[in-house]
């Protein structure tokens, strides 16, 4: 934990902060606002590239051995799997944009891995974050930092961010992209190295 976090105080330094407007209610597709407690696909604002975010091993034996990775569905026409979203001042209402948020996946496929669904980030190439299971919902704070994440307006789009705000850390602040690993896996990921991923939300 604490080489993942001073990593974090390094790197902080080469990444630029964008201001964040003020916070709006975070729209669906069908224009209806994003509330907890509900599941959304997140989708590709641009087709033809692959699907929705979903979770799943990357082990050769793709077994569902820990961890399991947020990543994007290779055929356009899979939605991937749903996730909620939890604000960390709320467990009822709108979700709004620029605001702390864990993240976390309904799984639609029977796992071997009992690792909480809650998205964290994992270090696993140099400069490079990817997405992973095993977060900690609540309890914003110092040790859960990982854990938290923003929807930002992006146009008529949205992207996801990693920008914590839930404590006086020094972290990264980047909008999320995806990383196209050695076996053609594309990651969500935090890494310079990628452009932001636009998403748009889908009810389940």
């Amino acid at each position: 934990m604490k080489t993942f976090l001073l990593a974090f105080s390094i790197i902080c330094f080469v990444f630029i902060c964008k201001t964040i407007a003020a916070p709006q209610p975070v729209l669906d597709i069908s224009g209806k606002k994003v509330t907890t407690g509900v599941k959304y696909y997140i989708l590709p604002v641009i087709v033809g590239n692959g699907g929705g975010l979903t979770v799943t091993s990357i082990a050769d034996n793709n077994n569902n051995t820990c961890p399991l990775y947020v990543v994007q569905e290779k055929q356009e026409v899979q939605n991937g799997q749903p996730v909620t979203f939890t604000p960390y001042n709320a467990t009822k209402g709108v979700i709004l944009t620029s605001t702390d948020l864990n993240i976390k996946s309904s799984f639609t496929k029977k796992t071997t891995c009992a690792q909480p669904p809650v998205w964290k980030l994992l270090k696993v190439l140099s400069g490079v974050w990817f997405l992973s299971t095993g977060g900690v919902e609540g309890n914003p704070g110092f040790q859960t930092i990982g854990n938290w994440y923003k929807i930002e307006k992006a146009g008529k789009d949205y992207v996801l961010s990693f920008c914590p705000s839930v404590c006086n850390c020094h972290t990264l602040c980047r909008e999320l992209g995806l990383y196209t690993d050695d076996k053609g896996i594309k990651h969500l990921a935090l890494s310079d190295q990628v452009p932001s991923f636009r998403v748009v939300f889908q009810r389940a």
